[in-house]
């Protein structure tokens, strides 16, 4: 069966390769089988395509104008371009040693295939393989937490957000929420700010500090690269300043020295009384660390001040 009968959308592949004869090749296999072919033909347009437009599937030949094809390999593999459940196969007009094929394996390479190709054979393989990356994506798009600080990612917060929420409401209870960030070096210049490859160590340590430290009546979460957002039940104006303070000082301390912060929070004493959705409690939060960001001289913390 067609490969477009059994998936949701057709699968997009990047054939990246110089010889037209090859591509042509591999496309009038692809094509007719339901893949959506893009392509490229140097490493340098391959990356760019691949961000621009992700693929389901990625064709690299050995030999590239600019680069060698192993080498592609690895940039889209250490790089993060791919997803890790995106096939790379390696392409050439000769069987591959066993040397060469291991270092393809060794690059991130899913398989290494030569010219001529068994066309029966090789759309059966990439069915498994396309198939295995949509149920991938799939789990993926459901999971609520995020990977690299196993903390809310946006989808799961605004869940449980509104979860509290909705209990606030029933209860007629305050409910706050407070979004902080470190400042990065876009934001201002500071000794404080962490430089390269620091940031990313930063903002890992900020996700972990606030997992360890977070009440478990709240909600955290990761809201882009480097800001959070808590939602809190129970907590008015006053209780959202002290908790964004005992989380800056447990932010301190888990990254062993001073590292400047800014956020914004907005809170409401009585959910019933003064309603207002979830995800706009945090869109307030988030505007008040722009201010915050912006009119850092004023204090590093900021509430929303804007009309509901």
């Amino acid at each position: 069966m067609p490969v477009r009968g059994v998936l949701a959308r057709p699968p997009v592949v990047l054939i990246v390769d110089d010889q037209e004869w090859s591509t042509r090749s591999l496309e009038s296999v692809l094509a007719p089988d339901g893949y959506a072919v893009m392509r490229a033909y140097t490493a340098a347009a391959a990356l760019e395509r691949a961000r621009a437009q992700p693929p389901d599937l990625v064709f690299v030949s050995n030999n590239l104008p600019d680069s060698e094809g192993i080498g592609l390999c690895a940039a889209l593999v250490d790089d993060a371009v791919l997803s890790p459940a995106t096939p790379v196969i390696m392409t050439s007009p000769d069987p591959p040693t066993r040397e060469r094929r291991l270092t393809a394996l060794h690059a991130g390479a899913w398989d290494f295939i030569s010219y001529p190709i068994d066309a029966q054979e090789l759309l059966l393989r990439l069915g498994a393989f396309v198939r295995a990356k949509f149920e991938a994506d799939r789990a993926r798009e459901l999971c609520l937490l995020d990977e690299s600080t196993g903390l809310y990612n946006f989808r799961g917060l605004e869940q449980r957000a509104q979860e509290i929420r909705s209990q606030a409401y029933r209860e007629r209870t305050a409910l706050a929420c407070i979004v902080i960030a470190p400042v990065l070096p876009d934001d201002a210049d500071s000794d404080t700010v962490p430089q390269g490859a620091g940031i990313a160590g930063a903002i890992e340590q900020l996700g972990r500090a606030l997992r360890q430290s977070g009440r478990i009546s709240d909600a955290i979460g990761r809201l882009g690269q480097s800001e959070f957002a808590i939602v809190a039940p129970r907590t008015d104006s006053g209780a959202a300043t002290q908790l964004a303070e005992r989380l800056a000082h447990a932010i301190a301390v888990e990254h062993g020295k001073p590292l400047e912060l800014r956020a914004g929070y907005d809170a409401v004493p009585n959910v019933r009384e003064q309603p207002v959705e979830a995800r706009n409690l945090m869109a307030h939060a988030a505007m008040a660390l722009r201010r915050a960001k912006a009119d850092g001289d004023k204090g590093w913390i900021h509430e929303y001040e804007g009309n509901r």
